[in-house]
C-alpha cells in the first residue's frame, strides 16, 4: 500500500510517497485495508480544512482536503511489490534433521565380592595385610 500526499504550502508544495505496508491476501482485502486508512486518515495540511471528500478509483482512494486557500490531495495506492532493493534476504530452507538415537546406558559394572574374614586375616611376610580392608565395599565411592 502506498500512500502520496501533498506536503508544505504554497509555492514549496511537494508530493511525498511512503509504502505504509504490505497486505497478504487478495487484492480485494488489501483494498478493504486501504480504505479502513483513507477513512481515518488525517493529513498535516491544511491546518483548519473546511471540506473533506474521499473517492474511490480504480486502485485505490483520493482524499481532497479543501483548506482556507488551496486543497490538498493524499492518494491511497493497493500496488504489487515486484522489487526491492533494500528487502531483507529469503530466509535459508530449513531442513529438520533426523533424531539423534537416544544414547545407550550401560549398567554399571557389579560390585566385587566383599572379601571373606580368612581373606581378610591373611597377611603378608612383612605384616601388611594381602588384601585391603575396604575392597569390595559398597558404601565406599
Amino acid at each position: 500500500m502506498v500512500v502520496e500526499t501533498t506536503v508544505g504550502a504554497a509555492d514549496r508544495k511537494r508530493t511525498e510517497a511512503h509504502v505504509v505496508a504490505h497486505v497478504e491476501g487478495t487484492r480485494e482485502e488489501a483494498l478493504a485495508e486501504l480504505e479502513r486508512r483513507a477513512r481515518g486518515h488525517v493529513p498535516t495540511h491544511p491546518l483548519n480544512p473546511k471540506r473533506r471528500r474521499l473517492l474511490r478509483s480504480g486502485d485505490g482512494f483520493l482524499l481532497v482536503v479543501d483548506g482556507a486557500w488551496s486543497s490538498f490531495v493524499t492518494r491511497f495506492t493497493v500496488a504489487e511489490l515486484l522489487e526491492d532493493s533494500a528487502a531483507p534476504a529469503e530466509p535459508e530452507p530449513v531442513v529438520e534433521a533426523p533424531p539423534e538415537p537416544e544414547p545407550v546406558v550401560e549398567a554399571p559394572p557389579p560390585a566385587p565380592p566383599r572379601p571373606t574374614a580368612e581373606q581378610l586375616a591373611e597377611r603378608d611376610v612383612d605384616g601388611v595385610p594381602v588384601l585391603p580392608s575396604w575392597l569390595g565395599r559398597s558404601d565406599l565411592p
